[in-house]
């Protein structure tokens, strides 16, 4: 009791204090602020999104299960039927298996028509993955089966944005139309708040609904992956278990089926509990988020180190009395620490409060890499956060000045109003200034990092003219037409939109680059010249275009023509144009053009419309890299959408304004078919801002934590020399007796604060260096910034610092001589 009694006068003492250094707490709340804030907030937020329980039954026992091709380059080439019914009949240690196929519907009945993302699912899936429904029911097993009626599940987010939870959708019909035919559907549920993996979709369909997947393409296609797989622990089994048994069954798979398996494809098999697949694309960019704003903390908290023991050795008069009337070293302690914990705890309480619309702000940043931070809200969690960082930061500045002691109070210069400054305290000072901007370093080469990758990014040549060209997806529509009609229907919809005012040309292509991907590594191909080699030719990209489509894009076809309404419609020369990358790898120091290539994947006779026949190449084109935001060489076959088509894109060249054109094109479009949907219309240009939209924030979000770090440390340093210069008023005004330039004594300021910098630069690359080793070993995507980003930061900090250095280094040039040799 008696110990309270004296903390609570000793809070009372320090607030008194404390009112007497309004300029000196007002520094060190903000400073702490920042620090607080920005990690309580970031705690928050890498809470909700890597450490938050999923919603999902028993989530430690769920599972996802990923096959991949290395090789050539595919992370994730899911699965097909018959590789998943023999791992099904073979692996003991999952007692269940869910599969998830991601198709693209147009949809019916719910307004007007729309594109969808939508994922087609067995009746088991919801059971596995253990989710639940707030309306109607879920898909079951007596939704299974080519006759069971067509049955969709809405998302909950679909649910709640599109339909403003209308309750009455159940039991509406919905006409699907997925490209290869139409069904219909009866919405029989709402499934709960729940992680949209392994895609962000807006319904959740049975099997029947997809014609797709009741073909024999689908069901006997072995190397026709399309399906991703989840699975379920057995009782008692472990995923180290489960990991092992699949990779001993997939291996046996391989042996008996080595054609499925291209041999330099390396294909293999693995397992991880589905909450770590979750946050996987999060986890790396949230832990260095949250390194950063470590960082920031460490700063802020040298940099209120250094003001309060600048402002104790101010106090030592003060201290050295009060040591000298009896006072302990304990209660001189106890009352720096009831200052430092008033400091800490309104700093921490503004930066709570500032932490909130951090984290708002955060949320929409994180949720370009999760979407667990889409749904995230402020817990009390954060609160938690900031006592705790509060509480150590307090202790920290408490204990860093030292103490006097009675026996000081016989020492010379008691009653001295000058400042004395001894070795360890200054030494003291300068390590916290050294800390700040070791810190700030390795942010500002973090950002600097980040500054140059958007650079190289946004000043890549695309090979398009994106400002100039419009993306409008109008998917196809198949349902009752043949495959001339489809293409008489794009003939005619391009026709008329070219006739628009400010239209040069209009082409249809099968995606819009950088938005929609690619399709995987591509398909084995051979030409002219070339031995096949049954899993081991060559893979190449093919796209579906329409006559004009390079002259849309703004593409040079450099050798030979463009396709015409002609070609295509001959089974007997069937043509294609081919890239200039492919050319050279396949035909070397030849003419291409009249030369022929070919098909030769085994996937080829799961896709109607293409065929293994020579198609001879009537152009070379140059690269077009519609995958990779940074171009790369490119093996690609163009063929014209007479012989086949799916996907449907238009691309509409214009020297007016791009977007002026969606609603009459809308217009058109709907004018020759009503159920026609028109969506998502923008420029090339919008299309690839919108993919760089993550680095974009990267760079941004850690840009601010550097300047803030910046900041911060360059308040240390002038601080530091501030006080310095204040200690050393009189030894300066001896050097000034004594004949020494101001110059002299301007550089001299200026040069201990460029030597604090150099020392913090090479503390920070050191420690980053290492700090870098040492995560490396954990996120294997982890880059280190290359030599012009350090040397940039390194630069940038100095330049700074010297700067910051300036106004004290003014100060000791302009003493006045007479008053330093009198103030002693």
């Amino acid at each position: 009791m008696q110990a309270l009694t004296l903390f609570a006068q000793d809070l009372r003492f320090a607030l008194r204090s404390l009112a007497r250094a309004k300029g000196l707490a007002l520094t060190v709340i903000v400073t702490l602020a920042l620090g607080v804030g920005a990690n309580a907030a970031i705690f928050s937020l890498v809470r909700g999104v890597l450490l938050r329980p999923l919603v999902n039954r028993d989530e430690d026992r769920l599972i996802y299960i990923r096959q991949s091709a290395p090789g050539i380059g595919d992370d994730n080439s899911n699965f097909s039927v018959p590789e998943i019914q023999d791992l099904k009949a073979s692996v003991h240690s999952l007692s269940e298996f869910g599969d998830f196929s991601t198709i693209s519907f147009t949809m019916l009945g719910l307004g007007e028509p729309r594109e969808i993302q939508g994922g087609v699912v067995g009746g088991n899936y919801f059971d596995v993955v253990g989710l639940h429904p707030v309306l109607g029911r879920l898909i079951g097993p007596q939704d299974d089966g080519p006759k069971a009626a067509g049955v969709v599940v809405l998302t909950y987010r679909f649910w709640n944005t599109a339909l403003k939870k209308d309750p009455s959708v159940l039991g509406k019909t919905l006409r699907l139309e997925s490209g290869f035919g139409e069904r219909l559907a009866k919405i029989i549920g709402v499934l709960e708040p729940s992680i949209p993996y392994p895609a962000d979709t807006e319904i959740i369909a049975n099997i029947v609904t997809s014609p797709h997947h009741l073909s024999a393409t689908m069901v006997t296609g072995r190397v026709h992956r399309m399906t991703e797989l989840f699975g379920r622990l057995a009782p008692g089994a472990t995923l180290d278990q489960a990991r092992t048994e699949l990779r001993s069954v997939y291996a046996t798979i391989k042996k008996d089926h080595a054609d499925a398996y291209r041999a330099q494809g390396n294909y293999r098999i693995d397992a991880k509990l589905l909450r770590d697949q979750v946050t996987s694309d999060a986890r790396t960019i949230l832990l260095v988020l949250l390194a950063a704003s470590a960082l920031v903390f460490i700063i802020a908290c040298s940099n209120a180190a250094n003001l309060i023991l600048s402002r104790t050795v101010r106090r030592e008069n003060e201290l050295t009395v009060r040591a000298a009337l009896g006072a302990s070293a304990r209660a001189l302690r106890r009352s720096l620490l009831a200052e430092s914990l008033m400091l800490c705890t309104a700093g921490a309480a503004l930066g709570i409060f500032s932490a909130q619309p951090l984290l708002a702000i955060l949320v929409r940043y994180a949720s370009r890499f999760s979407v667990r931070a889409l749904d995230l809200t402020v817990d009390s969690s954060m609160l938690w956060v900031g006592a705790l960082l509060a509480v150590i930061a307090a202790v920290l500045l408490a204990y860093v000045p030292r103490l006097p002691t009675a026996n000081t109070s016989q020492a010379p210069g008691l009653a001295s109003a000058g400042i004395r400054i001894t070795g360890s305290t200054n030494r003291r000072l300068r390590i916290f200034a050294v800390i700040q901007i070791a810190a700030s370093f390795m942010l500002l080469a973090g950002a600097s990092m980040l500054l140059k990758t958007l650079i190289t990014l946004q000043t890549a040549q695309t090979g398009f003219d994106t400002r100039h060209v419009l993306a409008v997806n109008v998917p196809v529509m198949s349902e009752g037409k043949t495959h001339q009609q489809i293409v008489d229907f794009y003939k005619e919809s391009m026709r008329h939109i070219d006739a628009l005012p400010g239209v040069t040309k209009t082409a249809f292509g099968i995606i819009a680059p950088w938005r929609d991907g690619g399709f995987g590594p591509g398909m084995q191909f051979s030409a002219d010249g070339h031995v096949h080699v049954a899993g081991q030719d060559p893979l190449g990209q093919m796209r579906v275009i329409s006559p004009g489509f390079f002259a849309a894009l703004g593409v040079p076809i450099i050798s030979g023509r463009d396709f015409n309404d002609l070609d295509g419609r001959s089974k007997d020369d069937p043509v294609v144009i081919v890239s200039q990358t492919l050319a050279r790898r396949m035909f070397p120091n030849q003419d291409a053009v009249n030369r022929h290539v070919y098909w030769t994947d085994p996937i080829l006779q799961f896709a109607p419309g293409l065929s293994a026949t020579p198609h001879r190449i009537i152009g070379v084109t140059a690269d077009v890299d519609d995958t990779h935001v940074v171009p790369e060489p490119t093996v690609t076959i163009y063929t014209t959408f007479e012989e086949t088509i799916f996907g449907g894109r238009l691309f509409i060249h214009t020297g007016a304004d791009p977007y002026s054109l969606v609603k009459p094109v809308t217009d058109i479009i709907r004018g020759m078919s009503a159920d026609q949907p028109v969506e998502r219309a923008a420029t090339l240009e919008d299309i690839r801002a919108e993919v760089l939209t993550p680095d974009r924030l990267n760079t941004v979000v850690f840009s601010i934590f550097a300047g803030v770090a910046l900041a911060i440390a360059l308040v240390g340093v002038a601080g530091v020399l501030a006080f310095s210069v204040s200690a050393r008023t009189r030894e300066f005004g001896i050097r000034l007796a004594l004949g020494s330039p101001p110059l002299r004594l301007l550089g001299r300021v200026i040069c201990e604060g460029a030597v604090m910098a150099v020392v913090g630069v090479v503390v920070g690359a050191t420690g980053g260096y290492w700090l870098a080793r040492f995560a490396g070993n954990y996120f294997l995507d982890m880059r280190t910034p290359g030599a012009l980003p350090v040397i940039g930061s390194a630069l940038l900090l100095l330049a700074a610092a010297v700067i910051a250095s300036a106004l004290p280094a003014a100060r000791a040039a302009r003493v006045d001589v007479i008053q330093a040799l009198r103030s002693d």
